[in-house]
């Protein structure tokens, strides 16, 4: 069983120090191919560097909603050149978060259109951080006419409702740890119904551990938990959620041939 974790951050301080062994634990447990994500200028430098250096890893770099008050003229002119790079398979994590509001709404909004702008202009996929957001992320996903360019809703927590409603954009899905929670009702229901072939899975380690291991730290590795309560949810093998889920990571985020003088 090959198993693709479509958003991970092997780039935070909790594992760049050891990444080899990371790797290792998660290819042990089926893990072979994996995004690395960035949200600010640290983090993409990393996500870069990894991607860069490990065949398996890839990158996906933007700025984050909490970041989006330290986005500028320069930071969005480093982002666009770095974009360029054949290691970045897509933009990201970008959107919108009112759960923490880190930086004012109106920024993120603004922050998260003009990097919509980016990724419409460059054909670039995007991944969408969400949290208590879900109608205005809709709005501009919707206003920037996201099914030009494809993107995916990473650690979807929205109910049915709003699943179909990203679904009709021409978005993709991805659950996390979040989906194998007894309390987690609504993104259940949203797995259930969700299409496999509209469907991907991630671990967006360090957070959102999957059962059994909920409370411990998250680590790629730990795919596979989530892989296996999708499909015990969806009433079907667990090899047929990683073949379909990895061929979707790897039809929205393709690797572009590196030039031989990367």
């Amino acid at each position: 069983m090959k198993i693709y974790d479509s958003h991970t951050h092997l780039n935070d301080d909790a594992f760049y120090d050891d990444v080899p062994a990371w790797i290792n634990r998660a290819e042990h447990l089926g893990v072979v191919e994996m995004n690395m994500v960035g949200s600010n200028e640290k983090l993409n430098v990393r996500a870069l560097r990894l991607a860069h250096d490990y065949p398996q890893l890839h990158a996906i770099i933007g700025w984050h909603p909490e970041d989006s008050k330290n986005y500028d003229q320069a930071t969005q002119d480093q982002l666009i050149a770095d974009l360029h790079r054949p290691e970045v398979v897509g933009l990201g994590e970008i959107g919108l978060d009112y759960h923490w509001d880190s930086s004012p709404r109106e920024v993120q909004q603004r922050v998260f259109a003009e990097q919509l702008d980016i990724a419409r202009e460059m054909k670039m996929p995007i991944s969408v951080h969400c949290r208590d957001a879900l109608a205005d992320c809709y709005r501009l996903l919707k206003e920037a006419h996201v099914g030009d360019f494809g993107g995916v809703m990473h650690s979807f927590n929205g109910g049915p409702q709003w699943l179909h409603k990203f679904l009709g954009l021409g978005m993709q899905v991805s659950y996390s740890g979040v989906s194998t929670f007894h309390n987690a009702e609504d993104v259940q229901a949203s797995v259930k119904e969700t299409p496999l072939d509209r469907l991907l899975v991630e671990t967006d380690a360090p957070y959102l551990t999957p059962e059994p291991y909920r409370g411990q730290r998250n680590e790629p590795a730990y795919t596979r938990y989530v892989v296996m309560g999708v499909a015990k949810l969806k009433n079907c093998q667990p090899e047929e959620v990683a073949q379909a889920s990895f061929r979707n990571a790897k039809e929205l985020f393709p690797v572009r041939e590196q030039n031989e003088e990367d």
